[in-house]
């Protein structure tokens, strides 16, 4: 079972990035074009829809599998772990931040810039590299 789980962990943590790259993508071209416009309404919907059907719910399971597969593999103990686990709060916050700011878009108030948006369209990524280095390599 736990190769089960750790390939659904991995799907769900695919999802969950995939979705966290596309969103500030989403959120510079939306910072493109006038509030209430018809654009504007359009990329509400989508930014909307991709944070509650694909990267709430992804969120959510990778973090449940995650912890699962760390307790049953008795990693709470790794050093590395513990660092695995502090970036994904990191990637959480960054979560946080992005749901935070799909409310703003979609109340015509977003005070953040496109280049804001573009350089937060990488935090992601970064956490994400050293998160893969920890599993993978364990360096303590």
């Amino acid at each position: 079972m736990y190769e089960w789980v750790k390939a659904l962990h991995v799907l769900a943590v695919i999802s969950w990035m995939a979705g966290l790259l596309y969103l500030p993508r989403l959120f510079v071209y939306h910072w493109n074009v006038a509030a209430g416009s018809e654009a504007s309404e359009t990329f509400k919907v989508m930014e909307r829809r991709l944070l509650q059907i694909i990267i709430n719910p992804a969120m959510i399971v990778s973090w449940v599998l995650g912890l699962w597969l760390g307790w049953k593999a008795g990693y709470f103990t790794e050093g590395w772990f513990h660092a695995k686990l502090a970036l994904a709060l990191a990637l959480s916050g960054v979560h946080g931040y992005f749901s935070a700011s799909v409310r703003a878009f979609a109340e015509d108030r977003n005070s953040k810039t496109a280049r804001h948006w573009r350089i937060m369209n990488e935090v992601p990524t970064l956490l994400m590299i050293g998160i893969v280095i920890l599993v993978i390599v364990k360096p303590f």
